[in-house]
């Protein structure tokens, strides 16, 4: 991959769209992972307003402050940048007593967190005319569903979703991140846990990678054991989470019904 020549393709797209959508520039939810990192930056290379926002929900300190420091090294080399922290816990503490305890499974409670953070990028951007730009990258977005939807799927624009994880790293090398985000373990940040995401999928960004190749080549070499079990978990999860890679399904109704 041209890293420097990607680079640019991207930015120059994200203005165009900017520019084309007639709004200033773009908001972007700080996770302290690298996509959000490498978005945010690519965002702030367009010249165009960019607001990075931390969003923390019973956050890890690592994390925290992953973000923090990735916040602070984009506002020292980019004047265009501003930064918000909005402390979202009372919000979640909010829904936990609102709803009925039965509904408040695991899994649940951490989509209700991604859709917490999804409202709040969209308060800032409505309010500053912004574009909401996603940070999911291709195997996430398109290959294993791994996302919320309404949550952090909810976007306007998705600048790294046609690059692998392992692309959105060399770009972040490239862009010189701070390394604390380039060396940290990839997670959603959603689960009390601290569960990674290879924790919660079962396997790597790589082997998912070498998968979702192996089906759009149409390879045929042979397996080994472990690249059988990393084929049946994609696909698995491919399947299953169609629903959220696809346009919603519409009811059309016969004309000689209306």
């Amino acid at each position: 991959m041209k890293h420097r020549e990607v680079i640019e393709h991207i930015k120059d797209w994200l203005k165009h769209y900017s520019d084309q959508s007639h709004t200033n520039g773009f908001v972007v939810g700080i996770s302290g992972g690298i996509d959000s990192a490498v978005t945010s930056t690519l965002c702030a290379l367009t010249g165009k307003k960019v607001v990075a926002l931390n969003m923390p929900i019973r956050q890890f300190q690592n994390e925290f402050n992953r973000s923090v420091e990735h916040i602070a090294w984009l506002k020292a080399n980019f004047p265009n940048v501003e930064s918000e922290t909005v402390e979202l816990t009372g919000v979640l503490e909010a829904y936990e007593k609102a709803l009925p305890l039965e509904t408040q499974d695991f899994l649940s409670m951490a989509n209700t967190r991604a859709r917490i953070r999804m409202s709040t990028l969209y308060a800032f951007a409505t309010n500053q005319k912004l574009l909401v730009a996603g940070t999911g990258n291709k195997v996430e977005d398109f290959g294993v569903g791994f996302f919320t939807k309404y949550g952090d799927g909810g976007v306007d624009i998705s600048p790294i979703a046609d690059l692998y994880k392992s692309e959105v790293y060399a770009l972040g090398k490239e862009l010189d991140l701070v390394k604390s985000i380039q060396n940290a373990a990839p997670t959603d940040g959603l689960f009390a846990d601290g569960r990674t995401d290879e924790d919660q999928i079962g396997a790597s960004y790589d082997e998912l990678e070498w998968a979702m190749e192996y089906l759009e080549q149409k390879l045929e070499a042979p397996m080994t054991d472990r690249q059988k079990m990393v084929m049946k978990i994609y696909q698995q999860r491919n399947l299953v989470n169609q629903h959220k890679m696809q346009a919603i399904p519409v009811c059309l109704i016969p004309k000689n019904l209306k």
